[in-house]
């Protein structure tokens, strides 16, 4: 187990109130409902970022490559390959 440290918040009544009727409803403790909803938010942090960091990513490639693939025909070819049928999908210019 990793080593455990205390960390002190300052919660408004209502906060409080909020946390604890929902703890209670998942039959954990506030404090266990806390450092989930903790652990969640730095997990979604790192999703937002990853996902911002591959967005910027895939722009760049775009306008350094001018390729793009129009989304109809990704559609398309989706719809055959679930079908079972071979396609090619070719990029286009920008």
């Amino acid at each position: 187990m990793s080593p455990v440290s205390t960390t002190s918040l300052k919660l408004t009544e209502e906060i409080k109130l909020q946390v604890t009727s929902a703890a209670k409803e998942l039959g954990i403790t506030p404090h266990a409902f806390m450092v989930q909803a903790i652990k969640q938010a730095s997990i979604n942090a790192e999703l937002r970022r990853t996902l911002i960091e591959d967005s910027n990513n895939a722009r760049n490639e775009v306008l350094k490559d001018g390729k793009v693939y129009e989304s109809d025909k990704v559609f398309k070819h989706l719809k055959a390959r679930i079908a079972g049928k071979k396609t090619t999908l070719k990029a286009s210019n920008w």
